[in-house]
C-alpha cells in the first residue's frame, strides 16, 4: 500500500472516534450491519449474594496491591562487660562508652546495670557528642573490678532510595559533622581528590555513591595499605596509629564526603553476632577485639544513609577472595545503604575529652579508657588489665 493510501485508511478508521457521523462519510463499499441481538439476563444464582461494594473495593485492593513490608524483627542482646585493673597505682579512674542513648530506627537501648567495688559510679550524657558514658572511680590500695550489662535492640538497616520521608536535621549537627579536625583535616589535597571523585555531579546521593565507590575500590584493590594513605590524606602518624585500618576506611569516607560540603561522620562500634553474609564479618564468643567502624552521611529528604566500606577489606583478607571476585561486587553493592545489625553502635564522637579526665583530648572513645596515678593505662597490658566482652542474644 502506498503511503498516501495508508494515511487515508487511517484517517477513515480514526476520525469518526473523534467526530460526528455527518462531519465524515463512509467508504462506499460499506454496509450496515444488522442490529445486535437483545442478550437476556442471567438470573442471580440462589444461594451466593453480590458481593458489598466495600467487600468488592478491598479484593480489588488486595489484586493491584504490593505485598505489606515485612514486619520489624528486633533482636535483643545482653552485652556484658567485665573489667579488672591489676596492681593500680592510686586513684583509678574508668570511662566506657555505652550504646547509643537516642532511640534508632535500627537501634534501641533498654537499660543498664552495673555491679563491683568502686567507691563512685554513674552514666553521664554529652549531648553535643550524642554520647553516653558510664563512668567509675576507685580509690587507692583497691583492686578494681566491674560488671555491666547492657540491653540492646537492634534489626538490619535498610537505605531506599526511591522514598524520601523529608526528615530534617538540626542545623549544629550538620555544622558539626562538615568540621575539619586533626583526625580529618580538610586540607587542599583533600579537597581536591574529593572534587575530582564527584566531578559535575551535584545531587547528594549520588556524591555520596561517587566517594563510597571511590574508598571501596581502595579497600578491595589495596587492603594492606593505611586507609587514610590510600588517597593521599595526610594525618599525624599516632592518629593512623589510634585508628587503625578499620576505622581508616569510614574516616576517609567522612573526610572526603564533608570536604564536598556532604554533612558525614563516623560510627563507632562492636560486632556481637554471626553475619548472614561472610562468617568474617561477624564475631561471637569474646568480643574485647571486636570494635568495627562505619560511617553515615546525610542527604536532604533521605535523612542519614549508612554505608560500610571497611567490611570490604575485611573480606578480602579473611575469606581469602580476589578483588576481582563476583561475592565481593554484590557486597560492595550492598554496603551502600545496608548495616547488618550484628554490631551495636556507640557513639560518632571524634576528639574525645573524657569527663574528669587529667588526660589530653583522645581520638575517639569507642574502648574502656583507664587512667591511674601512673597515666593512661595501656588496655593492651595484660599484666595490669583485663577486659571482657561478651554479648548473647535473649530474644526467642
Amino acid at each position: 500500500m502506498k503511503r498516501r493510501d495508508f494515511i487515508a485508511a487511517a484517517a477513515a478508521i480514526a476520525l469518526p472516534a473523534l467526530g460526528s457521523s455527518e462531519a465524515i462519510a463512509a467508504p462506499a463499499n460499506n454496509k450496515k450491519k444488522p442490529a445486535a441481538k437483545p442478550v437476556a439476563k442471567k438470573p442471580a444464582t440462589a444461594g451466593k449474594p453480590a458481593a458489598a461494594p466495600a467487600q468488592a473495593n478491598e479484593t480489588r485492593v488486595a489484586a493491584a496491591s504490593l505485598p505489606d513490608e515485612p514486619a520489624s524483627r528486633w533482636r535483643t542482646y545482653d552485652l556484658t562487660t567485665r573489667i579488672e585493673i591489676k596492681r593500680p597505682a592510686g586513684i583509678s579512674r574508668l570511662w566506657l562508652p555505652l550504646a547509643m542513648f537516642k532511640d534508632t530506627p535500627w537501634q534501641r537501648a533498654l537499660g543498664h546495670t552495673w555491679q563491683g567495688n568502686f567507691e563512685r559510679a554513674g552514666i553521664y550524657r554529652d549531648p553535643a557528642a550524642e554520647m553516653e558514658v558510664f563512668t567509675a572511680e576507685w580509690r587507692e590500695g583497691v583492686t578494681p573490678q566491674l560488671e555491666l550489662v547492657s540491653k540492646v535492640e537492634t534489626q538490619d538497616r535498610h537505605f531506599d532510595v526511591t522514598k524520601k520521608h523529608c526528615a530534617p536535621e538540626r542545623g549544629d549537627i550538620l555544622r558539626r559533622n562538615l568540621r575539619s579536625t586533626e583526625l580529618m583535616p580538610l586540607n587542599d589535597k583533600t579537597r581536591e581528590i574529593a572534587e575530582r571523585i564527584v566531578g559535575r555531579v551535584k545531587d547528594p546521593v549520588a556524591q555520596g555513591k561517587a566517594i563510597y565507590d571511590w574508598v571501596a575500590e581502595r579497600a578491595l584493590r589495596d587492603p594492606e595499605t593505611p586507609a587514610l594513605s590510600a588517597g593521599g590524606i595526610d594525618t599525624p602518624q599516632q592518629l593512623a596509629n589510634a585508628i587503625g585500618r578499620n576505622a581508616g576506611h569510614a574516616l576517609l569516607f567522612v573526610a572526603l564526603s564533608r570536604a564536598v560540603g556532604l554533612p558525614a561522620r563516623p560510627v563507632f562500634g562492636l560486632r556481637c553476632d554471626y553475619s548472614k553474609i561472610f562468617p568474617s564479618l561477624g564475631a561471637t564468643g569474646e568480643l574485647n577485639r571486636a570494635f568495627h567502624c562505619r560511617a553515615e552521611f546525610y542527604a536532604p529528604g533521605y535523612d542519614w544513609i549508612p554505608v560500610n566500606p571497611a567490611d570490604l577489606r575485611q573480606a578480602v583478607l579473611e575469606e581469602k577472595l580476589s578483588p576481582d571476585d563476583g561475592k565481593l561486587a554484590v557486597l560492595k553493592k550492598l554496603q551502600f545503604g545496608f548495616w547488618e545489625m550484628n554490631w551495636i553502635g556507640l557513639n560518632t564522637a571524634l576528639e574525645v575529652i573524657p569527663r574528669d579526665s587529667k588526660g589530653n583530648a583522645i581520638p575517639f572513645l569507642a574502648t574502656p579508657y583507664v587512667e591511674t596515678a601512673d597515666g593512661v593505662l595501656d588496655t593492651t597490658d595484660a599484666e595490669r588489665y583485663a577486659v571482657s566482652i561478651r554479648a548473647s542474644r535473649t530474644d526467642s
